[in-house]
């Protein structure tokens, strides 16, 4: 990856909204730039809060055993309910648990003198606010310590519910009045007021106030007065933010937030970034250092945390101190469950490739984490969240963002999943009932995966055990078929599990093929979990020169890695999930060069692993189906292929067992791995005639991001970077 001389789409849409404290849900494709839109800003404030660290400055806020001290009017992060979300300005407040209330108090109280805030309502789902002591429980107006109004237009004290005034929703301006000269409690509606609601009992005469609410599934933002008020308050009443420092008191309630009171170790990072796989995670530490490379005083220090590396090397260098850690989710749950690595001072949480993670069964994992992690550092600086994805549309990952993300914004540059128009994708039915070539090749094939090793499968037993087994045969002969027939010069080979990979590459090796012979139809290197990391660095570096012709992977193995200019891609096996199928065939077709994407699809039903074992699959030879104990799962391609069809809104094309693909469907004549040529349609044609414009918007562009840079807006630290 080279340097930036201006940043791409994605890194311009993320990069303000991350140095801004927000939250960010990202997707773009690989290659985008995706790496740097998080690592760029990751860098930076973690540069700055080392300088600050350096130089003895304190955060907004400093925290203290048993309680917090601010300077600033705004919601308490340490004293709210844990499904209540703050925003970065401390007005702004959600909550979006449809079954649960979920509460939160203000950051200070007042014990004496006349005040008001206000409330806006966001949406339409339910709230109480008002006003409680600390000893209230945060579901307010349900215990003898706070005092509510609701937008059902209840007022509630100590879990009775009575009516005043009216219901309030969306677009509505609640004004709350707190008299502690005269103990009344009051609110307004759009200016009008609605009337005394409470008297403060004699309990509670002695007891600071603080601004509360409660929500569920609602939005809503305060108001203390630092902004104009939408109705200001009647007379002799001041905004709550003008409260005298005499009159105030600081919450002493730590609430249920996680909060660090925890010293900075050397075993305690700033920044944490869990890629899916090894490849990934080296991949974007090298990009970590290559920006981080002019920052200096006090330099950033990084680390690589992946299995199958020296456990005692890692931890040798998180003795000397590291500020940001990239690593895999394996041997980060061992180091952090041991306490060997600290989560006291995360600032940053980056999942990259995040829908990878989940479909890979980390999602118990990241919720783990997550809870450790605490919500505000000890310098005052809330968590942030970064998540990316191959699609933002996938339900896990949504439904994960609305469980640990702070009012997250979306940056999606990929939109709904399509196939590029560079891209020729078609299907290979392998249908053994028809096609019986693997009766006649007796053992002059593929090894399978042994899920069959206790069946009897012999030709002529006509069982579905017998059948799964031919389409295993089958598609062996077919991918070697799909290479010879379009002369593949490099392809990347999916096959759905490890051993998969490693009975494939077995196979070439046979057929004269394999790592070790250059030149070859069939030469090849495979790529999985399983291999050492060494092993897997090589192999990858060796097809990406193009030493060898084919790359045999798993679909993790493979994920995020950015490798240009394959014209083949060969799908032994649908993926399991419909998404990955772009995520695939978008290998090809890259920087307008024409791609072939092959499928090769199961017409039966085809018996394989799916191990829910302790092992994961290692020393695993428990063939039974899984809802009787065992390992396996029956597939079923076409229903696969079926719903791929529906996520596209297309059907992709068939070819015959001979895989003769129909170039004539594809818009003329055409080849793999070159650009379209002009009889191909306008495909080029428009390219040229737009040419000249895109030229001068490029050069405009280039002398206005300059201007800037001169101007000396960009940090110095990361100037050269772009």
């Amino acid at each position: 990856m080279g340097f930036f001389r201006l940043p791409t789409d994605i890194q311009a849409e993320s990069i303000p909204l991350i140095l801004g404290g927000g939250d960010v849900l990202m997707a773009a494709e690989t290659g985008s730039g995706k790496t740097g839109a998080f690592s760029i800003p990751v860098i930076q404030i973690v540069y700055e809060t080392l300088k600050d660290e350096q130089e003895g400055k304190t955060g907004r806020a400093s925290v203290k055993t048993g309680g917090a001290i601010f300077n600033k009017w705004q919601m308490n992060p340490y004293d709210r309910s844990p499904a209540f979300a703050i925003g970065a300005d401390g007005m702004c407040c959600q909550s979006r648990e449809f079954k649960e209330w979920h509460g939160c108090r203000s950051t200070k109280g007042v014990t004496k003198g006349k005040y008001y805030y206000e409330v806006s309502c966001h949406d339409q789902g339910l709230c109480r606010i008002g006003w409680s002591s600390s000893l209230a429980a945060l579901d307010l107006g349900t215990d003898k310590y706070g005092f509510g109004f609701g937008g059902t237009g209840k007022k509630s004290h100590n879990k009775q519910f009575d009516s005043y005034g009216e219901e309030f929703t969306m677009h509505d301006t609640i004004g709350c009045y707190l008299d502690l000269d005269n103990g009344h409690l009051s609110f307004a509606k759009n200016g009008t007021d609605l009337g005394l609601a409470f008297e403060i009992p004699q309990h509670m005469k002695n007891q600071p106030l603080f601004a509360s609410c409660v929500l569920k599934n609602a939005e809503l933002k305060f108001n203390f007065g630092d902004e104009d008020f939408k109705n200001p308050p009647k007379s002799g009443f001041m905004a709550l933010s003008q409260a005298p420092d005499g009159h105030c008191v600081k919450s002493s309630q730590a609430g249920s937030a996680k909060v660090s009171q925890v010293k900075a170790s050397s075993n305690a990072p700033k920044a944490l970034i869990i890629e899916p796989s090894k490849e990934l995670a080296e991949q974007t530490l090298n990009v970590v250092k290559q920006f981080k490379k002019y920052v200096e005083n006090p330099k950033v220090r990084d680390l690589l945390i992946i299995g199958g590396v020296a456990a005692k090397e890692q931890l040798a260098v998180l003795e000397q101190g590291v500020d940001i850690v990239v690593g895999t989710p394996g041997r980060l749950d061992d180091l952090i469950s041991t306490g060997k690595l600290s989560m006291s001072q995360i600032r940053f949480l980056v999942l990259d490739e995040c829908d990878g993670l989940l479909s890979a069964g980390y999602t118990d994992f990241i919720t783990r984490l997550h809870n450790q992690i605490p919500q505000v550092t000890s310098d005052g600086k809330r968590l942030q969240v970064i998540v990316c994805s191959a699609t933002l549309h996938s339900f896990d990952v949504k439904k994960l963002s609305e469980r640990i993300m702070h009012f997250p914004t979306w940056v999606d540059l990929k939109g709904e999943d399509s196939i590029p128009e560079t891209v020729h994708h078609v299907v290979v039915p392998v249908a053994p009932k028809k096609d019986r070539l693997w009766e006649r090749l007796g053992k002059n094939h593929i090894q399978t995966d042994e899920v069959h090793a206790k069946d009897n499968t012999r030709p002529g037993t006509n069982t579905a055990e017998a059948w799964s087994e031919a389409i295993k045969v089958l598609k062996g002969e077919y991918t070697i078929r799909a290479i010879n027939e379009h002369k593949m010069d490099q392809a990347i080979i999916f096959c759905r599990t490890k051993i998969d990979c490693d009975n494939m590459e077995r196979y070439f090796i046979q057929q004269g093929g394999g790592p070790d012979t250059k030149n070859h139809q069939l030469s090849c290197v495979c790529l999985h979990g399983d291999r050492k990391p060494q092993e897997r660095k090589n192999n990858l570096e060796r097809f990406k020169r193009k030493e060898v012709r084919h790359l045999i992977c798993t679909d993790v193995a493979a994920r995020g890695i950015d490798i240009h200019g394959v014209p083949y891609v060969i799908n032994v096996t649908l993926p399991d999930e419909k998404q990955n199928y772009v995520h695939r065939i978008g290998r090809v077709g890259r920087a307008e060069r024409m791609g072939l994407a092959i499928s090769l699809v199961a017409m039966d039903k085809e018996k394989v692993w799916y191990h829910v074992c302790a092992n994961r699959g290692r020393g695993c030879y428990n063939t039974r189906l899984k809802e009787e104990g065992g390992c396996t799962i029956w597939y079923n391609e076409k229903e696969l292929l079926s719903d791929i069809e529906d996520h596209l809104k297309c059907t992709i094309t068939q070819c015959e067992p001979d895989i003769k693909v129909p170039l004539d469907d594809f818009d003329g004549k055409v080849t793999y791995g070159q650009r379209k040529a002009l009889g191909g349609g306008n495909y080029k044609g428009h390219v040229d005639a737009l040419a000249p414009t895109v030229q001068e918007l490029a050069n405009l562009e280039r002398e206005a991001q300059t201007s800037f840079l001169h101007l000396g807006y960009m940090p110095n630290q990361l100037f050269r970077a772009f």
